[in-house]
């Protein structure tokens, strides 16, 4: 996908174009998806800490802060594509902590447990970890929401300590809203 087709949808920075990475391990959320997944979280942004993992661009957690979320937090493993990411928010004048790491490592800051409201999720589908993707559960603060991206041909994850919202399928993609729950609710017998 080229830059200058990588936009801000809605929001403050509605119709900002965004740089894009020419890297293999990112793709790009469609329009369409894009539109769909903020469609789907709209009610949970209003002042919302958001996690955007798997960052890429950085496309959807600036995307979230044009929506009016309180801040957002970006992790992508690749140091090329978080320049990308900073040089996106440089040009917003929007500050935000970037951490050049991967998901699973992230996930193991304690200072950041119960902490996000919201987490955004677009791994790599040809390396896509549901595994990983578990272990950023215990970032989410009670009743938190988790958005996942993933590919269409894959069942439904089932991730614990959380309750499926909704699963809806664009072209290749599906994207899935999680909520976590309350221990107490998830450990029933």
């Amino acid at each position: 996908m080229k830059a200058s087709s990588l936009r801000v949808l809605s929001g403050q920075f509605r119709g900002t174009k965004l740089a894009s990475p020419d890297c293999p391990s990112t793709h790009p959320m469609g329009a369409r998806e894009k539109l769909a997944l903020f469609n789907m979280l709209q009610p949970y942004l209003d002042g919302a800490k958001v996690l955007d993992v798997y960052a890429g661009s950085g496309a959807l957690g600036i995307e979230a802060l044009s929506r009016g979320v309180k801040e957002v937090v970006f992790v992508e493993q690749v140091p090329k594509v978080v320049k990308i990411i900073q040089k996106n928010l440089d040009q917003l004048g929007l500050s935000a902590r970037v951490f050049a790491e991967t998901s699973g490592r992230f996930a193991g800051r304690s200072e950041y447990r119960d902490f996000f409201g919201l987490i955004i999720a677009d791994p790599p589908y040809d390396k896509i970890d549901f595994s990983e993707i578990s272990s950023l559960v215990k970032l989410l603060s009670p009743g938190g929401i988790l958005a996942l991206s993933y590919p269409a041909h894959f069942n439904t994850p089932e991730l614990p300590e959380l309750e499926l919202l909704s699963d809806r399928q664009y072209a290749g993609a599906r994207i899935a809203v999680y909520r976590k729950v309350s221990p107490s609710l998830y450990y029933r017998h």
